[in-house]
Formats: C-alpha cells, structure tokens, sequence
C-alpha cells in the first residue's frame, strides 16, 4: 500500500499572520521575535479568499452620498458610551480581558435588554446552557422556574462548530449575536486545532463576512494573554470594527471598559462599571471612585481633571517621597508612565530647583486609573513637591496641564468642562495654564492661571 503523504509543516506569525517553511527567532514579514506557531499546511478553499464585504463599481468620492450610521442601543447606558452610542447594523465588536472580570455578564446583560424588541443569538462555546442559565438566574433576568421574566426571547446555542453557527444566523435572522468566544470556536475548513492562528483568523473572517452580508452585529469575546493584549494573530484586531477592553482588578469590585478601536466612534470613551450581586452595574458618577475620602488634607495628594472622550474626571494622584538607601533610587509609578514620571522629575530639578536625585518617589493614581493624557504633568509635579515638604496642598485645590521641558505649563483641551466639573464636586480653587483661564467666572470657583512651573508652585505656596 502507499503511504499517505506526510502533512507539510509551515509556521505562522501570530502578529502579522505571515509564513515561513521553517522557524526562525524572528518574523520576516514584521520582524517581530519568538512570535511563530507552528502549523499544518492547509488545502486552499473556495470561501477562504472570499471579500468581507460586497464589491461595488467605482464611484467618484464626490458622488457618493454621506449618512449618519444608524445604531440602536444596547440597554446598558455605560456601554453605549464606550461603543460610541449604541451597536451599528454589521459592525462586528470584539471585547477582551482578564478570565472572570465580567465580559460574559455583561454581554449577557445587554442581550437580554436588546431582546425585549429585537431578535438575539447567544453562542457559547465555552459553557452549556446549564451554566448560563444559571447565571441568568443569579443576575437575576429570569425567575427561579426558567421562564422569561426578563430575559426576552434570548436565544441559546451550545455549539463551536463554525458550520452550524453559520447555519442558526442564516435560519434565525437574529439582529445581534454574541460570540463566547472566538478561541474555541473552528472551522470543518481547516484541520488545526480550535484556538490556532489560522483557526481564530478564519473564523473571525467568516464571521465578519456573514455580519456585514446579513447586517447582523456580532460581538465576538476574546481571550487576553499573560501581558494583556488579545490572544491570537494581530489581523483579528484589524478584521473586526471596534476593539474593547475590560480593566480592572478582579479583587475590586470595579470594572473600566475602555475603546482602543472604533470606526464609528471615538476611541478615547470611558464606561465605568461597578460589580455587584446582580451583575455589572453602570457608575453615574465615576469621579468619586477616583477620590480618597481623607478625613484632613494629607501630604503629597492633588487632585487631577483628567478628560476621558467626553467626559471629565476627577482623579485623586498620591507621591511619596523619600529618601533613598540605594545608590540608584528608585522610580515607581501606577497609572502614569514610568518614563514620564523621570522627565517631570528632570524638569522639577532644572527649573524649579527642586531636586531629587537623592529620593526614591513612589506614584500611584487612586482607584486603579489609567492616566495617559499629558494634562496630568502639573498635578503630578504639585503631588511631588508637597510631598518632599511634608505638607499637603490647599483644601479644594484640583489643577491640569501639561509641563512642557522649558518649564512652561501647556492649555489641555476642554478646559471649560473640566472646571464645570470640578465646581459641581464641590471644588473651591483651580490651578490652570492661563491659556485655559475661562471669560466667565464660575460660581464657587477661584481660578489661578499660570504659566511655569516656579510660578505654579509660588501661586501654592501663597495659596497655604
């Protein structure tokens, strides 16, 4: 008898999806290292090079006519925001964090609002209906005997086979479906093993290919790795039309949802979620969250206005100073990066003549926030020297800007909204670039504009 022809081996870049007859450290296609899998050669098929979406003769840009995208909501107001006002007709979501954080809570949540008036599909691949029946029970979105108290006309599908998934949307018509997740979910296609790269790349391109051919939303769940990024080859995050991820420590009881893709929203929105027995609920006023609640000012605490998309919020950024018992200090920050922490040190020492060579300083933003925008130089260099004094700030103080190398303090955008929000927590003194100085005063609100570094830490000196 003749021997069967022996499987080829290729390996495939889980960044770029690029391939190679054999391994090697690092990726010819990307240059990336350590990033190539190992993988059978697959026969080429007919729906492989398929288009995910439906061609269209050639227009001129000028002739075609611009729409708002028409979207609908999910139920769940915080969610809505992240999302950029609801889902979009064909829009394929992907959503990742951490195991246990609340993605499949969540989605269960807002399928079971949408599916008071409209048609969902829920397909899990990685727990029986048992289970999510359970969890719909706790959540509370049907009663003790099943029924559908809550949950609509939710429907349920226990599968993992692509095939048959395709097959319930093409029968079922749902107008949202919710994948969990996409790692276990394989093709008949292809012969690697659920989880592969070329098993997550297809099925996430069949999957958009059905959405955008049928205008179902789908929203697919994806697991995260060890560093926190999404599991499987980089492609998946460029297929899809919005990327979201889950944040927050699985020890509190408070979740951030946080866009880092859009195509019909920004990217820059905040949902801030508090878990609770009955699921995940929305935070009307996430500010708080932020703010310690000291019972007397305490040294090396200033309160922050940072801007998440359109909404301002208040956070509470902690430093402590103190005096090193190493040659090299150390430099430690949470929620602000580490080498943003060492330039405002630079620009401490160079134009305000307060050094710390000599300290260790230690930077944490309260609640277990994520600081990215530059607005939050003039709070952190406030924090540090308040706490090298040992002296805590002004009551009611809250400030923004950033700190440019020169010592000069730069305007943040959206100035007004910030200092609105600060006036309605309760807020008596705002120190601000004097580019943002607003026309109007604000009512309970003194406002001290500056526009260095030296002055800024003069105005808090007269302010005490």
């Amino acid at each position: 008898m003749a021997k069967a022809a022996k499987a080829k081996t290729l390996y495939t870049c889980s960044e770029c999806g690029g391939q190679s007859p054999k391994w090697t450290g690092q990726c010819a296609a990307c240059g990336a290292w350590n990033t190539l899998v190992e993988s059978v050669e697959q026969a080429p098929s007919a729906h492989r090079f398929q288009a995910l979406a439906k061609s269209s003769p050639v227009k001129k840009l000028a002739d075609i006519e611009a729409a708002d995208v028409p979207r609908f909501t999910t139920g769940v107001r915080e969610f809505d925001r992240v999302l950029g006002g609801g889902l979009v007709p064909g829009g394929v979501v992907l959503i990742g964090g951490d195991p246990g954080i609340g993605k499949s809570t969540l989605l269960l949540q807002s399928l079971a609002e949408i599916a008071r008036d409209r048609r969902t599909l829920y397909v899990s691949g990685e727990e029986s209906g048992a289970q999510i029946a359970l969890r719909a029970q706790r959540l509370g979105l049907i009663g003790q005997g099943g029924g559908e108290s809550a949950v609509g006309d939710l429907a349920l599908l226990a599968e993992i086979q692509l095939e048959k998934i395709q097959a319930t949307i093409d029968e079922q018509r749902p107008e949202v479906a919710v994948i969990d997740s996409i790692q276990t979910i394989y093709s008949e296609a292809l012969t690697s093993a659920p989880g592969s790269v070329a098993q997550v790349r297809e099925c996430a391109a069949q999957l958009t290919r059905i959405a955008k051919q049928t205008g179902t939303s789908i929203i697919m769940v994806g697991h995260v790795t060890k560093e926190g990024s999404l599991a499987g080859p980089r492609v998946l995050e460029h297929i899809v039309d919005t990327v979201l991820y889950f944040e927050g420590d699985t020890h509190s009881s408070f979740r951030l949802v946080r866009a880092f893709k859009n195509r019909f929203g920004a990217v820059n929105e905040l949902g801030v979620f508090a878990m609770t027995e009955k699921g995940l609920r929305g935070v009307a006023n996430p500010s708080a969250l932020f703010l310690s609640q000291h019972e007397q000012s305490v040294a090396g605490s200033c309160v922050l206005v940072t801007q998440e998309g359109s909404r301002p919020l208040l956070v509470e950024v902690q430093v402590l100073v103190d005096t090193a018992h190493v040659p090299n200090p150390r430099r430690l920050a949470v929620g602000l990066e580490q080498n943003r922490l060492a330039l405002l040190l630079a620009v401490l020492h160079r134009h305000a003549g307060i050094a710390c060579f000599d300290q260790d300083v230690f930077l944490n933003a309260v609640g277990g926030v994520k600081i990215t925008e530059p607005a939050a130089d003039l709070a952190v260099l406030l924090a540090i020297h308040s706490s090298m004094r040992n002296k805590p700030l002004p009551k009611g103080l809250i400030t923004f800007g950033e700190v440019g190398l020169a010592g000069e303090i730069r305007p943040s955008p959206r100035g007004q909204d910030r200092l609105k929000e600060a006036a309605k927590l309760g807020f008596s003194v705002a120190l601000i670039p004097k580019a943002n100085a607003p026309k109007q005063a604000i009512d309970g609100l003194k406002v001290v504009a500056v526009d260095r570094i030296e002055e800024a830490i003069d105005r808090v000196r007269d302010l005490e």
